[in-house]
C-alpha cells in the first residue's frame, strides 16, 4: 500500500496542477466571451477580427492536423521547464536567471520549429498563399516573430527558475507539491491575464501595434520580474538550509 501511495501522490499533484491551469484558463475565456474579445460566429459577423480570418483557412482535417502541431509545441514548452527542474534538482543545472532564460529561449525556438515544420505539411500552397495576404508585410512578421521568442523565452526561463525555488525550498521543509500548487496558480493567474490583454490587442479588425507593443513589453517584463524573484526565493532558501546544515554539523562537532 506505502509503494501506491508514493505513485499516486505525485499524480495527485500532477493532476492538481492541470486542474489548475484549466481553470484559469476557463475564468480568461469568460472573461474574453463577456468582454467580446472571443468570437464565437465570424462567419456571419460584419467586421471580422484578423485571427478568425486567418483561422478560418483551418478546417476538416487541416484543423485536426493543426491540433497535433499545436500539441506537440506545448508539450515540448512544457518539457522544457520540467528537465530544468529535474536537472537542478540533481546539481546539474544552476539556479541562475541567464542560465534559465538561455534554455527557455531554446526551448521556445524548438517548439517554434516544430510548429513550423508541420504547419507547412499541413496547408497547401493556395492556403498559405490565401493566408499571407490577409497578413502584414515580412518584416513586420519576422519582427513579431522575435517579439513571440522573447515573450516564451521569458516565460519559460521564468517557469524553470520557480521549480527551481519550489524545489530548494522544499528541501529544508518538503511539501514540494504542494508548493507547486500555489506557485501554478499565483504565476499562472498572472499569466493568465497578460494573455488576455495580449490576445485583446491582437484579435481586432485592425491591430493595434501600439497597445500590442505595449502588452508585449509588459509581458517580458512580468516574465523577467517573475525569474528573478524566484532566483531571489531558490537563493535565500539554498543559503538558508546550506546554514542550517552548518549550524548542525558545529553542534555535532562540540558534542
Amino acid at each position: 500500500m506505502n509503494g501506491i501511495e508514493k505513485i499516486a501522490r505525485p499524480f495527485g499533484y500532477l493532476f492538481g496542477l492541470a486542474l489548475v491551469v484549466a481553470l484559469l484558463g476557463r475564468i480568461g475565456l469568460g472573461v474574453a466571451a463577456a468582454t467580446g474579445v472571443l468570437a464565437f460566429d465570424y462567419i456571419s459577423a460584419s467586421g471580422v477580427a484578423i485571427l478568425d480570418v486567418v483561422c478560418s483557412i483551418l478546417t476538416g482535417s487541416a484543423f485536426v492536423a493543426f491540433l497535433f502541431a499545436a500539441g506537440l509545441a506545448l508539450v515540448v514548452s512544457t518539457a522544457g521547464p520540467v528537465l530544468y527542474g529535474a536537472l537542478y534538482a540533481r546539481g546539474d543545472a544552476p539556479a541562475k536567471a541567464s542560465t534559465a532564460f538561455l534554455w527557455g529561449w531554446a526551448t521556445a525556438l524548438a517548439a517554434l520549429a516544430c510548429l513550423v515544420i508541420l504547419a507547412l505539411g499541413i496547408l497547401s500552397p493556395v492556403q498559405v498563399g490565401s493566408m499571407s495576404s490577409k497578413l502584414p508585410g515580412t518584416a513586420v512578421i519576422v519582427l513579431g516573430a522575435v517579439v513571440f521568442a522573447a515573450f516564451l523565452g521569458t516565460l519559460l526561463g521564468a517557469a524553470s527558475m520557480v521549480l527551481c525555488a519550489c524545489i530548494e525550498r522544499s528541501r529544508a521543509r518538503g511539501g514540494l507539491g504542494r508548493r507547486l500548487l500555489v506557485a501554478c496558480a499565483g504565476c499562472g493567474a498572472v499569466v493568465m491575464v497578460l494573455t488576455l490583454g495580449t490576445f485583446s490587442a491582437l484579435n481586432g479588425v485592425t491591430v493595434d501595434v501600439a497597445a500590442l507593443g505595449g502588452w508585449a513589453v509588459t509581458d517580458v517584463v512580468a516574465n523577467l520580474a517573475m525569474l528573478f524573484c524566484a532566483r531571489a526565493l531558490a537563493t535565500r532558501a539554498r543559503d538558508a538550509v546550506g546554514a542550517e546544515g552548518a549550524s548542525n554539523r558545529a553542534k555535532v562537532a562540540s558534542a
